[in-house]
């Protein structure tokens, strides 16, 4: 009888250990399923970028069976798809996987995808470029050209130059006494910057659609200053104020400037109307126009003429400081030229953008201003965002001795990390879908 017991005793242990072993095989199987079903979709991605509805232009669930090496059903996975908010590039998918043989046994995994777009960068230049010692830089920095870094980073900073001369000699592709050096990389894979730079014809159409759409004001351009409770007010610049760059004074009958003129401040302008961001986040201007204020949503401004001639290039002027309402949150201004970005002569002596500012062409910069007749010397820049263009720019002029004579003393790049899978309307993003997050759901 106590022989039988014990029998009967290890039968019954050995039944719940194999259940046990089922159930978990089960479960393991059902795991491995759930990822096979978010892998396919990956590749489905990879082959059609738009399609969040699994080729069957219905809505899911889509659940597909699963085979083993010969061919035989052993499971299933069922798929949900979220494609992007409006504005973002991210896609959730959510892939549940069963087995045959125990269905009631089921894993879940969920990965978020997203196209990066060009803002991931603090900087992206086709040409040259050099950063003072007083310039920070927090972001990632990539120019087709060489790069002079005096300033300090917390990034990498790449060249797509193994060496260039930057006319005083032959140097490393980034070279400089800032750093810390260990950032530096060169050469890497230069940026197609025509592949790259957005076509403003689809900002047009966005405007035309459901936007805003300035045509020529017929006389120096549009003023646009966004307010905090998601307008914009705007305005008529009527004349410009004008100073002068490199040059000097003559004397030929009375004095007169022999030199370059920049006419990129307001002189005069009469206020025309009140608008609210328009929802698609488009606006549209074909003239130079001036952006300032505080931005509350998510909005770009482009300026430019087609057919696309560089005679008619439409130019960005940054008269004033230009925020978010919020920051890491839904707001996003791109700004988008055909020509320059630029930020006039009369502005705060302590200024701040918060953007992502693309030249198609031309320079994102402060100009020179003459420092004997007109100086113009800033304290501090801090430019929150991203900036691209395709013939470089800056924000201030040194002399000799390394002490900055017209821009801006101080400056302070920090990318906008909200940008990398949010960017603005409009804006470039890259065509390869990269995982941002995997997890198992409960």
């Amino acid at each position: 009888m106590a022989f039988t017991i014990i029998v009967g005793g290890v039968v019954s242990y050995s039944l719940i250990e194999h259940r046990a072993s089922i159930k978990k095989h089960s479960r393991d199987m059902a795991f491995h399923i759930a990822e096979a079903g978010i892998e396919y979709y990956r590749w489905h991605l990879a082959h059609d970028p738009n399609d969040f509805q699994d080729g069957t232009g219905q809505s899911g669930p889509y659940v597909h069976e699963y085979y083993d090496k010969d061919g035989t059903v052993i499971g299933d996975f069922s798929l949900e798809i979220d494609p992007p908010l409006s504005g973002s590039t991210i896609v959730t998918v959510r892939s549940t996987g069963h087995t045959a043989w125990d269905p009631d046994q089921e894993r879940t995994v969920q990965v978020r995808v997203g196209f990066p777009a060009l803002t991931d960068f603090a900087f992206v230049e086709n040409s040259d470029m050099s950063f003072s010692q007083t310039t920070e830089v927090h972001g990632k920095v990539h120019s087709n050209g060489g790069i002079e870094f005096n300033g300090t980073t917390d990034a990498v900073v790449q060249s797509a130059q193994e060496t260039y001369d930057n006319g005083s000699g032959s140097h490393s592709g980034v070279w400089g006494i800032g750093g810390p050096s260990v950032f530096f990389d060169f050469p890497v894979p230069p940026k197609d910057f025509f592949g790259i730079t957005s076509d403003l014809a689809d900002i047009r159409d966005l405007a035309d659609e459901a936007g805003v759409h300035l045509s020529s004001s017929g006389d120096e351009g549009w003023h646009i200053e966004f307010l905090a409770d998601g307008t914009f007010n705007l305005y008529l610049v009527i004349t410009r104020l004008c100073y002068g760059g490199s040059g000097t004074w003559v004397w030929w009958w009375g004095w007169y400037w022999d030199g370059e003129v920049l006419c990129y401040d307001i002189d005069e302008e009469t206020f025309q109307a009140n608008y609210p961001i328009p929802e698609n986040g488009a606006i549209f201007v074909e003239d130079d126009v001036w952006v300032s204020g505080v931005v509350n949503g998510r909005v770009t401004v482009g300026a430019g003429r087609f057919p696309v001639l560089a005679s008619t290039y439409q130019d960005i002027y940054i008269p004033d400081n230009l925020v978010y309402e919020e920051k890491n949150s839904d707001d996003v201004l791109g700004l988008i030229a055909q020509g320059d970005i630029i930020v006039p002569r009369d502005v705060p002596d302590d200024m701040e953008i918060d953007a992502a500012a693309l030249s198609q062409f031309n320079q994102i910069q402060r100009p020179y201003y003459n420092a004997t007749y007109f100086p113009s010397v800033k304290n501090s820049l801090l430019f929150y965002g991203s900036q691209i263009s395709y013939d470089g720019g800056g924000w201030k002029w040194i002399d000799e001795n390394e002490d900055v004579i017209s821009g801006f003393v101080n400056t302070n790049h920090t990318y906008d990390g909200n940008l990398r899978y949010y960017p603005p309307p409009g804006f470039p993003v890259e065509n390869t879908y990269d995982l941002i997050s995997w997890e198992e759901i409960e």
